[in-house]
């Protein structure tokens, strides 16, 4: 491999480093929104993996059973994460061309 050839190469991995970083700053603007307990719980989640906003129908704030309010909640968060988590490895590879590149941010 000749100098030209590492120049290139690394001219283009520069240049993915960039649009990597200016993608992570864009997910961090986006979010998704999922729900639970048939819409009575909505979850939204940033490109950063952090909860934004929980939405709870009063419908089903009964002090009885909040135990399943509970499990309503941590339902609708756990799949808010993983469609963030989908949202931020389909950002990255528009960028990587779908190379699975250990170590580099975003790659689940």
């Amino acid at each position: 491999m000749g100098f030209g050839n590492m120049n290139k190469m690394m001219k283009q991995v520069q240049k993915m480093q960039k649009e990597m970083a200016k993608v992570q700053e864009e997910l961090e603007q986006k979010t998704v929104e999922a729900t639970a307990g048939g819409g009575a719980v909505t979850v939204v989640a940033n490109g950063k993996n952090e909860i934004l906003e929980i939405k709870i129908d009063p419908e089903i704030l009964d002090p009885e059973d909040a135990e399943m309010v509970q499990d309503i909640i941590m339902a609708a968060c756990n799949e808010a994460l993983r469609n963030a988590q989908e949202m931020v490895a389909s950002e990255m590879a528009k960028v990587t061309g779908k190379m699975n590149i250990p170590g580099m941010p975003g790659m689940f």
